[in-house]
């Protein structure tokens, strides 16, 4: 697991600095858009962005002209390239990391839905300042990563603000691959998705989760009345503009009794997605109070799963498994399961290490230690040198 924030004692920081880490010195021609870090308090130099360092440091020390944050908690995690955001409070988070898969970027905390899995609850804040954030931070990005997401929050809230990140996006990364969460509803209004799509990147997917066949169960599970009926609309307005689409489904208690029956709607209703993602359930943010209404283990939905991949694969719907461990699956999913779960969130069970498969397993999060499938369990080797693709465990 990797923790991707810190936290310090800033000196003369008066406005949120974005970053790019260093761990040795700059020629001073080139150090402007550079965050300096170190173990000491003799480098306060001048001409950095900003200088982090865990060395504790007197204010006096510090000159006008350096931005400083001292007595950073660890900065050991932070590698050259890295990007950063520094904070007047303190607070030091990773934006950007080059040696990552699963980089993405956070442009709002605002919702309006409340699901009652969200895994990032939503906070009704003014959006400016993360905007303007996330701007810099894209100018800084280098190289081009192979993909980059965008999350929230519902990033559509941010109206213009989020047309100016995808146009940044798109002037700056074309060749990036842009995955964009979202829960589609504001795209039912036909002026907000043209401006959308005028200001799309040409690599852009959008992620929509549709986790019911109906509007009950769908707006009971996302907390709004209305929001199936305008993400359905919302889907077909973005189709009329090619639009890559995901549909995701997140797997709990109150999707699974009717999966096959979404899966049907799903090809009946959303034929031009480009990808269906039957998700794991992350325990975490709003899970946890609702943990009794949602938790159902893993192994025991693996025939309403089944049954579902197989409706979607066998009319050639490109249909993936995410967060679920492969001792939990039959064998015959395991060719739509995925590596998903980000590394920073990534973890493995003490059995793990001694499992034949672990390298193509994507484990759990780690806020999976709260509560997981009890039936997780180390597949040994097959006598032959290969490995056990038994049915899984059963203790």
């Amino acid at each position: 697991m990797i923790d991707l924030t810190t936290y310090g004692r800033a000196v003369n920081v008066t406005r949120p600095i974005v970053g790019r880490v260093t761990l040795d010195e700059q020629p001073s021609d080139r150090r402007s858009e550079f965050v300096l870090t170190s173990d000491v308090a003799n480098r306060l130099r001048e001409g950095y962005r900003a200088v982090l360092t865990t060395a504790k440091v007197e204010p006096a020390e510090v000159p006008s002209d350096v931005f400083c944050l001292h007595s950073a908690k660890q900065i050991s995690h932070l590698k050259t390239g890295d990007i950063v955001v520094l904070h007047q409070n303190g607070h030091v988070r990773t934006l950007f990391r080059p040696d990552s898969d699963h980089n993405a970027l956070l442009v709002t905390e605002r919702c309006n839905s409340f699901c009652l899995m969200c895994s990032q609850p939503p906070i009704d804040r003014d959006d400016t300042e993360l905007v303007n954030i996330n701007l810099e931070a894209i100018r800084l990005i280098q190289p081009s990563p192979a993909s980059l997401g965008i999350t929230g929050g519902e990033p559509t809230l941010l109206g213009e603000g989020l047309f100016r990140i995808l146009t940044e996006l798109r002037d700056r990364l074309p060749e990036t691959a842009i995955h964009m969460l979202t829960n589609g509803r504001r795209f039912a209004w036909p002026e907000f998705t043209e401006l959308f799509i005028e200001a799309r990147h040409p690599k852009l997917m959008v992620g929509i989760p549709v986790y019911a066949d109906n509007a009950f169960d769908h707006d009971y599970i996302v907390q709004a009345s209305g929001a199936f009926d305008q993400t359905i609309k919302g889907l077909h307005q973005l189709a009329l503009y090619d639009q890559p689409i995901e549909i995701r489904v997140v797997l709990h208690a109150l999707t699974i009794p009717r999966l096959k029956q979404l899966a049907e709607f799903i090809y009946r209703n959303i034929p031009f997605a480009a990808h269906v993602a039957l998700m794991g359930l992350e325990i975490t943010g709003f899970t946890r109070p609702n943990i009794d209404k949602l938790w159902i283990d893993p192994f025991d939905y693996q025939t309403e799963l089944s049954n579902a991949v197989e409706f979607l694969s066998i009319r050639g719907m490109n249909v993936s498994i995410y967060n679920h461990q492969l001792c939990l699956l039959p064998h015959s999913l395991w060719g739509f399961a995925r590596r998903s779960i980000s590394d920073w969130k990534n973890l493995y069970l003490d059995e793990c290490s001694r499992c034949s498969v672990r390298f193509r397993c994507g484990g759990l999060f780690k806020s999976g230690l709260i509560r997981h499938s009890s039936r997780i369990g180390a597949i040994p080797p097959k006598e032959d040198g290969g490995s056990a693709y038994s049915k899984p465990p059963t203790s």
